[in-house]
C-alpha cells in the first residue's frame, strides 16, 4: 500500500484538451507520469494499479532488475489522484473505464513523448487488467504485454470481495450518504474501515500463520492492519477509491469487441504474453489466469510460488521481485549479461 506521505520526485503532467470519456463527457484531463531512463531506444509502459501512487509502483528499474535499459514510463491512471480524478477534477465523470485509461495513456505516450511503439506494457493488479486492455485496444502498438496478479475479466468471486469494502465505506456514519463533502467533512472513519476489510485478502492464509507482518517490523496483526492499511487508505480520496475500485469491478476486455465476449477478446490478441499469477492469491487466483493462457496465440504461464498473496505482485517480497525480474528479462529479451546478474543475486 502506498504511505500517508506523497511523494512528487520526478512526476511530470500532460494535458489532453477535450478528452471524451467512454461514458459520453468530454473535458480537459491530465495525466502524470514519470520516465525512468528517458535517452533509452526502446520503452515499457507500466500503469499504476489499485492503491498505488506512481513512486510506490514497481519498475523494474533498479541496476540489477530486467528494464535498467529501457526508457519505462510509469503512468497514474486516470482516477488515481494523479492523474485527472474525482478529487482534482470538479468535472470528473461519475464512472471510469479502462479504455479511457488506456486512450489517455496513448495520447501522452504518441502525441506528447513520440513514442511510435512500445517494447512492452507491464502492470500489477488493476496496472495488468490495464497491459491486457492495450493488448486488445491498440494489437500492434507493443510486442510484449506482462500481466501481473490480475485478469483480463474481474471474475464474480473478486467482485463480490471488494464489494465488502465498498460497503465499509460507503456504509460508515461519516460518509454521510455521499454527502460528506457538501457538509465539508472527509469520512476517516470509511476509509480506515476499508482498508480494514481489505487486509486479509491482499496476503495469504499462509502468510499470516507464519507471522510474516513480522518481516515488515510488526510485532503484531492489529498494529499491521493498522498501520499498513487503515492509516493508508485515510490519505486517499473516498470518491477516488470508490471510481477505482467500480472499475475493477467491472473489468472486462470484451468491452473492447461489438459481440462483447471477452475469450474472443484474448484469442485475438498478437502480442506475446507472460502471464504471472501469485500461487496465494486469493482474488486472482492462478486457476484463472490458467484459463486465459489457453486462450492467447502467444501466452506463457509463470506461476509465482510465494506465500505473499496478491502482494508479491506489487514487490512487497524483494524474493519474488528479483523472481519476476529475472522471468521478465528473459521473456522480452533482455541482454544476456544482465539476465546473468539476476540469475547470480538470486543465487546470492
Amino acid at each position: 500500500m502506498s504511505p500517508p506521505s506523497y511523494d512528487s520526485t520526478g512526476v511530470e503532467f500532460y494535458t489532453i484538451p477535450s478528452f471524451k470519456f467512454v461514458s459520453g463527457p468530454s473535458t480537459d484531463v491530465r495525466v502524470a507520469y514519470r520516465c525512468f531512463n528517458p535517452s533509452a531506444q526502446k520503452a515499457v509502459c507500466i500503469p499504476t494499479c489499485f492503491g498505488g501512487r506512481i513512486n510506490t509502483t514497481l519498475s523494474f528499474t533498479a541496476e540489477d532488475q530486467a528494464l535498467r535499459a529501457y526508457r519505462v514510463i510509469v503512468v497514474a491512471m486516470l482516477g488515481n489522484g494523479e492523474s485527472s480524478s474525482p478529487s482534482n477534477h470538479p468535472d470528473f465523470p461519475k464512472s471510469l473505464d479502462y479504455r479511457d485509461c488506456i486512450n489517455a495513456q496513448h495520447q501522452l505516450l504518441t502525441n506528447h513523448l513520440g513514442i511510435k511503439e512500445l517494447e512492452a506494457v507491464i502492470g500489477f493488479s488493476m496496472g495488468g487488467q490495464q497491459a491486457y486492455h492495450w493488448a486488445c485496444m491498440y494489437p500492434k502498438f507493443m510486442k510484449y504485454a506482462v500481466p501481473i496478479c490480475t485478469s483480463a475479466k474481474t471474475s464474480l468471486h473478486n467482485y463480490a470481495f471488494i464489494e465488502g469494502p465498498i460497503a465499509a465505506l460507503t456504509n460508515s456514519i461519516d460518509y454521510e450518504d455521499g454527502a460528506f463533502r457538501a457538509k465539508g467533512i472527509k469520512p476517516i472513519r470509511g476509509l480506515r474501515a476499508f482498508g480494514r476489510a481489505y487486509c486479509a485478502w491482499a496476503m495469504s492464509a499462509p502468510w499470516f500463520r507464519e507471522r510474516q507482518f513480522e518481516r515488515l517490523g510488526f510485532s503484531n496483526v492489529e498494529d499491521f492492519i493498522q498501520s499498513n492499511w487503515e492509516d493508508a487508505f485515510e490519505a486517499w480520496d473516498p470518491e477516488d477509491v470508490l471510481i477505482l475500485a467500480r472499475m475493477w469491478q467491472a473489468g472486462d476486455i470484451g468491452k473492447v469487441r461489438e459481440d462483447g465476449d471477452y475469450l474472443k477478446a484474448l484469442d485475438a490478441i498478437e502480442a506475446k504474453m507472460l502471464v504471472m499469477p501469485s500461487r496465494t492469491d486469493t482474488y486472482f487466483p492462478p486457476e484463472d489466469s490458467e484459463i486465459e493462457v489457453q486462450h492467447l496465440k502467444h501466452g506463457e504461464l509463470a506461476v509465482i510460488e510465494t506465500v505473499w498473496g496478491h502482494m508479491a505482485g506489487g514487490g512487497a517480497n524483494e524474493d519474488d521481485t528479483l523472481w519476476m525480474s529475472e522471468r521478465i528479462a528473459k521473456f522480452i529479451g533482455t541482454e544476456p549479461s544482465l539476465v546473468g546478474n539476476l540469475k547470480q543475486t538470486r543465487l546470492e
